[in-house]
């Protein structure tokens, strides 16, 4: 019997490792001798690095760069197993965990630390990075990113304008020559499974501004102050980025990526299949187990489970996907199909607080699949 295990973290309880080895424990129990791949997983938001660095044996560095509110925070970045990729999660550097209700401005916070971070993985020699930009605490365009990597933003004096999306309406001139080469020469691929534009009432000041804080006065002039930036990067460097899908992601970072790197976007969960190599381990798989904190219907909007789903099911199409949670919510029954997801259980055992839940999902995550292995052994006569 051949067993992949490839969860998401169940946040605030398990990393993606500690609930794939806990499923490995509870299967292990009914089925000592089968066959497991486990496959720490995630979909380019929180716990990214970590679930690729736990796939690939890389490992994690950490350093110093600027935060949101221009202080310095220490930020962990990823070098995967193969030595060439390097993957980062925005919000180590410039995430919303370092503001609160009396300094989050979004007219000041910064991407800068971000465009640092992104230096400091190319001091290790990388080729490729993976950037996964979600929880941030900005609304700058990226602006703060590409001054950080030597794009030079200048006013009509041709003094550098200040960090922040409030700024941006001064912005005259954008100068590239400073860029540090190795910028290009690096592949960048977004993770991101946002597809706001820029700006506009669907942009990143109108829809993100007002959940981190933004008064309906600051998003008018923040969206503003963006679509000027949007003009004057479309003036100086030909790239149309007022509309392009997922411009908005972060406040606008991604702009910024698109602007003045070599970027792409795509789906978190797929680069985190890509990367991993799921496809190839799931081979000849007779079950697949996969999960998170929480599944319900958006699960399919490229959540881990699913994305887990639709990549084993190309190539173990009767390997039945099997996936646990700690919550499930409404109308699970859009998860369920022939080429996705076959059954959801929910890991909580009895009625408990959050604190209990999280306190004991190792043991109840393990206890849930091994009570799913004994069901499947009395069904199954392979071993």
């Amino acid at each position: 019997m051949k067993f992949v295990i490839a969860p998401d973290s169940f946040k605030g309880g398990l990393t993606a490792k500690e609930a794939a080895e806990a499923i490995k424990v509870g299967l292990s129990r009914v089925y000592p001798q089968a066959d497991y791949a486990l496959i720490p997983m995630a979909d380019g938001g929180e716990g990214t690095v970590q679930s690729l660095v736990d796939a690939t044996a890389g490992k994690l560095i950490t350093e110093t760069v600027t935060g949101p509110l221009g202080t310095p925070v220490q930020a962990q970045f990823g070098l995967l197993g193969d030595g060439k990729t390097g993957v980062i999660e925005m919000a180590q550097a410039s995430g919303i965990q370092f503001i609160n209700r009396k300094t989050r401005n979004r007219l000041i916070t910064t991407t800068y630390g971000t465009g640092e971070l992104i230096l400091k993985a190319l001091d290790h020699g990388i080729s490729k990075l993976i950037l996964g930009i979600g929880g941030s605490a900005t609304n700058d365009g990226g602006a703060g990113m590409a001054q950080a990597i030597g794009v030079r933003l200048r006013n009509q004096n041709h003094q550098e304008v200040k960090f922040g999306g409030g700024a941006l309406d001064r912005l005259a001139e954008i100068d590239t020559s400073e860029v540090d080469p190795r910028i290009n020469h690096l592949t960048i691929l977004i993770a991101s499974d946002v597809t706001n534009p820029l700006v506009g009432k669907n942009g990143a000041s109108a829809v993100f501004g007002p959940q981190k804080g933004a008064t309906p006065e600051m998003v008018q002039t923040l969206d503003q102050n963006l679509r000027h930036y949007a003009d004057v990067i479309q003036k100086q460097t030909g790239k149309s980025l007022a509309d392009y899908p997922g411009a908005g992601a972060a406040g606008g970072l991604g702009a910024g990526l698109l602007a003045f790197t070599n970027s792409t976007m795509k789906k978190g969960v797929d680069i985190v299949v890509e990367y991993s190599d799921l496809k190839r381990k799931a081979k000849g798989s007779d079950f697949v187990f996969t999960g998170e904190g929480g599944i319900d219907f958006q699960t399919k909007f490229g959540k881990t489970p699913y994305g887990v789903a639709l990549a084993t099911k190309e190539v173990a199409p009767d390997a039945p996907v099997i996936a646990i949670a700690g919550s499930i919510g409404d109308r699970i029954e859009e998860l369920y199909s022939k080429k996705t997801i076959d059954a959801i259980f929910t890991s909580v055992a009895g009625v408990k607080t959050l604190a209990e839940a999280l306190h004991s999902a190792t043991h109840d995550v393990a206890q849930t699949a091994e009570n799913i292995g004994r069901l499947i052994k009395r069904t199954t006569k392979k071993e």
